[in-house]
């Protein structure tokens, strides 16, 4: 095994080992918190972009396995780990994750202190870094991750949309209740598998399309999709948004879909210091004042000064640091959550969301 060095923007660097892969790779430095679902965290889009540090201490002794990617490919840049289990167990494991990181190009890298990596950008926020097997010095790889691109500004969600339409399930069902069309912005697929076992035939469009060629199949409700990067770095896609609230059909929005939303309304975003990302965040629905344990993974958030109180109401609250959680429009069947109800992984509390949704195409369509 080779040698790794961590290099970030503020001069830090950590030394490892890599367990899968070799070269270099670029990208902010993040944490997650879960204690598993490291592969749906890696084929998550949202994670375009970022190198994941788990904060659990020993990751891979279950393996991999096709039927729990959640998108085509890895979009992590790369992984950090205190400890790799090269020794895997499971009846649905098909190959080892430093096998499976090997396949998709990309760096694994363990033997290192997780604990203060996490401390350091819980404390100073996550930033800039590179990862590499080839250069040695670390000063010439802080540099590196000085010169490299941060994701402030990018539109990184038109980056992983996909090229062209596809339905979900591929095979139509005629009997669906209900059509739903799907902006694709970095979508997880256990939102569209939700959708199928709720009875919903999906049509996923790129986030490119235009609002007339989403709107001319008259779908019962439209959902905007998790992603990744700046929300206000992709002002063509709040465009789209704009005109799909336009068109009064019921709307809903995950995470970037919810900022999309928002941003759309008239609010405003902002990065968050070092993000949520973790499957443990507690959650207030402000309308039952029940609490929920979700899903979260993003880094950015919608300002709660900036929400015109006049079209749309909070509904919800992060718990933890009493960020935006969840929005609704006062006048339109338009509502939408910063967190992920699909789970993968995470806790399944906030599923009520998608029957939510369901309700709305109900009685909107009635």
């Amino acid at each position: 095994m080779q040698k790794a060095i961590i290099a970030l923007e503020d001069g830090t660097w950590f030394e490892g080992t890599a367990f899968a892969g070799s070269g270099e790779a670029y990208g902010e430095l993040v944490f997650n918190t879960s204690m598993t679902g490291y592969q749906e965290i890696l084929t998550d889009p949202s994670y375009h972009g970022q190198i994941v540090t788990m904060t659990y201490p020993l990751i891979g002794n279950y393996g991999v396995n096709t039927a729990d990617e959640e998108s085509r490919g890895i979009f992590a840049r790369g992984l950090i780990v205190g400890e790799y289990s090269r020794m895997y167990s499971n009846w649905r494991a098909e190959q080892s994750l430093a096998s499976y990181l090997e396949s998709n190009g990309k760096i694994g890298i363990h033997e290192v202190d997780t604990r203060a990596i996490t401390l350091h950008i819980r404390d100073k926020g996550a930033m800039k870094c590179v990862i590499s097997t080839e250069e040695s010095d670390p000063k010439v790889l802080v540099e590196k991750a000085k010169a490299s691109t941060g994701l402030v500004g990018r539109d990184l969600a038109t980056e992983v949309t996909i090229d062209a339409p596809y339905s979900w399930p591929e095979q139509k069902n005629p009997d669906a209740t209900y059509q739903v069309a799907v902006i694709d912005c970095g979508i997880k697929l256990n939102q569209l598998r939700i959708f199928e076992e709720l009875g919903c035939q999906c049509t996923v469009y790129p986030n490119t399309t235009s609002a007339t060629a989403v709107l001319v199949s008259n779908p019962d409700g439209i959902f905007i999709s998790n992603g990744p990067g700046d929300p206000a770095g992709a002002p063509e896609v709040t465009s789209l948004v704009e005109e799909l609230i336009a068109a009064r059909r019921p709307l809903f929005g995950i995470c970037f879909g919810h900022q999309m939303l928002s941003l759309a309304m008239g609010a405003e975003s902002f990065k968050l210091k070092f993000g949520h990302r973790g499957g443990n965040q507690p959650i207030q629905d402000l309308r039952t004042k029940k609490v929920e344990i979700a899903s979260h993974n993003h880094g950015f958030c919608i300002d709660a000064d900036s929400i015109n109180s006049e079209i749309a109401e909070v509904t919800h609250l992060n718990l933890n640091d009493r960020t935006v959680a969840g929005i609704k429009h006062k006048q339109q069947p338009l509502f939408c959550v910063q967190y992920h109800p699909e789970a993968a992984p995470g806790p399944h509390d906030p599923y009520y969301l998608f029957e939510e949704f369901i309700d709305l195409m109900k009685e909107t369509n009635a």
